[in-house]
């Protein structure tokens, strides 16, 4: 019997992975249900090539083109996921939207799934508490995706919680670790997208070059395990082998090392004990190579010094990332310089409001949107006027 699956995302980088390990296991996964924002060429390939019983377009004009080309076909394709219907039996959802907008799809497919393989760290940060419920109201398994936290998970398999002394998440430092500190004024979004390692999407390649993406991780580790946030730290790994880092109270220390690729947590999570590297990977490539560590430079990230203030209050997380998302776009707009990223984020977290979004416990989407909506409008306000 096939596996169905749903990607949300297909259009980006881990949608499209994912895609690429379907195609050669055909015989396995049956795709049930695709979802993308704006990709017009993208989505008009895949409709064609998956032919998946739905279709979601959350960009309105992208949708109405779509639609209207497609009309004939069996396929359903809708602007929301409102009407989807799927029965949960033998059904796996991939779930790689870009930011605090992936949360709403995530929520609704954890109902309609038998487990979720998540890389939208945004969905934690901002909604876990949502997450963790509707997982355990509808017996949803699921397993990160994220290369940091599908590492750390494996090496925490068979261990208990008391014998761990440290968790490192490593780091790349990505396009601009050896950077002199007096050029990043000048840094332009074409630069700040190319990262050294990994293929990946705009807003994610920006949130490498500035460390904030390890932040981000810092917080959806420490609600994916239930650990203090003491016990995890970060660390630069120029050549992005080393994913996870585990310290034992017994003085034994474990790392997981792979090639950097998606294909290989994907591949995992998806074939769990029958995934064949060297059917998808050149075997060749799975060479053991130097490996180098260091402390980050908080002079060069100072996006490190975030970590402080992540357990200020209960939605200091939300806040932090809104305003994140926020910056990076207005700074690939080419609306702010790279510089602002962290002194905008900074800025919000000292408003005089601050405090009063800050301590509230969101219990349902309405209230994150409350806050998040809080956060973009004072950035909107404050860095987009015609005064500034």
């Amino acid at each position: 019997m096939k596996k169905f699956i749903s990607i949300l995302g297909s259009t980006g980088s881990i949608g499209q992975s994912t895609l690429r390990l379907i195609d050669k296991k055909k015989n396995i996964f049956s795709i049930k249900l695709l979802c993308a924002n704006k990709n017009y060429n993208l989505i008009n390939k895949q409709i064609k090539k998956y032919n998946p019983k739905y279709f979601i377009i959350t960009d309105k004009k992208t949708f109405e083109k779509i639609y209207k080309k497609f009309k004939k076909r069996k396929i359903i394709i809708l602007n929301n996921f409102d009407s989807i219907k799927i029965k949960k039996e033998n059904h796996i959802t991939v779930s790689a939207i870009t930011g605090i907008s992936g949360l709403e799809p995530t929520l609704k497919m954890i109902e309609l799934s038998d487990k979720v393989l998540l890389a939208n760290k945004e969905s934690v940060i901002c909604g876990w508490n949502l997450i963790k419920k509707t997982l355990l109201k509808y017996k949803t398994k699921i397993i990160p995706i994220d290369s940091e936290h599908f590492s750390t998970m494996k090496l925490l398999e068979n261990h208990k919680y008391n014998e761990i002394e440290k968790i490192y998440i490593t780091a790349s430092g990505g396009p601009f670790l050896n950077l002199k500190k007096k050029k990043f004024k000048n840094i332009d979004p074409k630069d700040a997208i190319k990262h050294p390692k990994w293929k990946m999407g705009k807003k994610i390649s920006i949130d490498s070059a500035t460390l904030m993406n390890k932040i981000l991780e810092l917080i959806e580790a420490q609600k994916l395990f239930g650990l203090p946030l003491n016990k995890f730290d970060i660390i630069i790994h120029p050549e992005s082998l080393v994913h996870s880092i585990v310290l034992f109270k017994n003085g034994l220390t474990k790392l997981l090392y792979h090639e950097t690729s998606m294909t290989i947590p994907i591949g995992n999570a998806l074939f769990e004990k029958n995934f064949r590297f060297d059917k998808f990977i050149d075997p060749k490539k799975r060479e053991i190579k130097n490996l180098t560590f260091k402390k980050v430079n908080k002079s060069i990230f100072p996006t490190i010094k975030l970590k402080d203030r992540l357990q200020e209050f209960s939605s200091t997380p939300i806040i932090i990332n809104s305003a994140n998302e926020a910056s990076v776009d207005l700074f690939l707009k080419k609306k702010i310089p790279f510089l602002m990223i962290y002194k905008i984020i900074m800025s919000i977290l000292n408003d005089r409001n601050y405090k009063k979004y800050a301590i509230n416990t969101p219990n349902n989407i309405h209230q994150i949107k409350k806050i998040d909506s809080w956060v973009r409008n004072l950035i909107l306000k404050k860095y987009t006027s015609p005064n500034v």
